[in-house]
């Protein structure tokens, strides 16, 4: 009789080991959709009793059953990009003239949709005064680093770069004319776009839609009312970033988990 199916190879493994020293001959078939573990009619319920002890004693090390959880890495990249855009406000307002680089570099709608798309980068790293400084320091050393501790330093502070440029493209085409903006924000919040749509991507190719999946997605909305919304910001700008954020972890969602799939 049919004990389990759809198991992964590390499963197969480790309840073909239960059965053996429980006495209980076994055999793993592979099919399709995993390993299909078998067992003699007579011995079913003892197969079944020794497996169910075995897992509750090993509860906390046993994966949540029909997927593999994404791996986790430890980093705090966040910190040092906080620490680059302490220095190029230090560099910006002791050596330069601040307004001057605001004017030049800062992200101005009309001098953006005239060709000068650079400034959608480069208005990210320039901050008005020290309160706004620091409150991006924070933001981007939260955010940037549980992005990258999902898909790596590479492809996440590559994916944040370009959703901070995109939200002020966005932007720049919103307003037309006569509207200029600073900071690392509109990037703070696609990182929050990024992790959010991500998440809630893995947990649906990988557990299947329930409405638990779209919990994450629900979460950065909300940091976006709360954090994005106050007084003196840009508050069209934050939306663009966190959308255009969703849609890149949408897309890095669906490789990764289909990958992750691949693997079971």
């Amino acid at each position: 009789m049919v004990l389990f199916n759809g198991l992964l190879n590390e499963e197969v493994e480790t309840y073909g080991l239960v059965l053996s020293s429980s006495g209980i001959l076994y055999h793993a078939r592979k099919r399709h959709g995993g390993w299909n573990l078998l067992v003699e009619s007579s011995k079913y319920e003892c197969a079944l009793e020794a497996i169910e002890q075995y897992l509750l004693e090993n509860k906390e090390s046993q994966p949540d059953p029909g997927h593999r959880e994404q791996v986790y890495q430890k980093g705090f990249s966040g910190i040092w990009a906080g620490i680059i855009l302490l220095i190029f406000h230090v560099v910006i307002t002791t050596s330069c003239d601040s307004q001057k680089v605001i004017r030049e570099y800062g992200s101005s709608a009309r001098h953006i949709l005239q060709g000068e798309v650079y400034r959608c980068a480069t208005s990210l790293m320039i901050h008005g005064d020290t309160e706004h400084l620091v409150s991006n320091m924070l933001g981007i050393a939260v955010f940037g680093t549980a992005v990258c501790s999902i898909t790596g330093l590479g492809a996440g502070w590559f994916m944040i770069l370009v959703a901070g440029m995109a939200g002020n493209m966005l932007n720049a085409v919103l307003y037309g004319t006569d509207h200029l903006s600073i900071g690392a924000s509109t990037a703070i919040f696609g990182a929050i776009g990024i992790m959010a749509a991500c998440q809630s991507m893995l947990k649906i190719l990988l557990a299947g839609p329930r409405i638990k999946t779209f919990i994450p997605f629900g979460a950065g909305l909300a940091l976006l009312g709360f954090l994005g919304s106050s007084s003196h910001t840009d508050l069209t700008a934050h939306l663009f970033g966190f959308l255009a954020g969703a849609v890149l972890g949408v897309i890095y969602g669906i490789f990764t988990g289909q990958s992750l799939k691949k693997n079971k």
